[in-house]
């Protein structure tokens, strides 16, 4: 065999040669930053906090969809006791209505130029009066409006003529007063 080396001297040779080597076909690999942390570190790091991003946003949707209150900091209340009230207008032609639905506020809905004979059930807040309005048309006529409360007929009105105007209303008792 041959002469023996030291330790040293073996290291810096094969170091040596490590150098000179070229290989094309490997990428080059970027060097480690200072502090010997590897390049999956920061990958790592950016997974971690992208999944936290997700998952907060994931909360706040569910947050969203199934709400503990109404926008301004309150619980939700109860929904408002309500009667079915059944509108209808019997006739020819067309009429213009405007009648009281579900809404607390008492904002009524309006139908236009609506096809007689026509009717709807609607539920209605107690406490709030359900009252249908018909106004007939330039081409006049005949048309009867009608309401009925739970099924029960409580009050008929009849238009008549070139805009002919009828109003039916009841009044419905308030849901402390029951």
């Amino acid at each position: 065999m041959g002469e023996e080396k030291p330790t040293s001297q073996m290291t810096a040779e094969m170091s040596e040669i490590a150098e000179t080597r070229e290989t094309p076909e490997t990428p080059e690999t970027p060097s480690a930053p200072p502090g010997g942390s590897s390049s999956r570190r920061p990958d790592r790091a950016a997974l971690i906090t992208a999944g936290a991003v997700l998952a907060a946003c994931a909360g706040l949707v569910l947050y969203g969809v199934l709400g503990t209150g109404n926008g301004d900091g309150q619980a939700k209340q109860p929904p408002t006791p309500t009667a079915p009230v059944t509108y209808e207008v019997t006739g020819t032609g067309t009429a213009d209505l405007t009648y009281q639905a579900r809404d607390e506020t008492g904002k009524a809905t309006v139908v236009r130029h609506a096809h007689l004979p026509w009717h709807t059930t609607v539920d209605v807040p107690l406490g709030q009066n359900p009252t249908i309005s018909i106004v007939l048309d330039q081409h006049g006529g005949t048309a009867r409006c009608s309401l009925a409360i739970r099924g029960q007929n409580i009050q008929s009105a009849t238009a008549a003529g070139t805009f002919g105007r009828a109003t039916c209303s009841a009044t419905l008792p308030r849901p402390d007063a029951s």
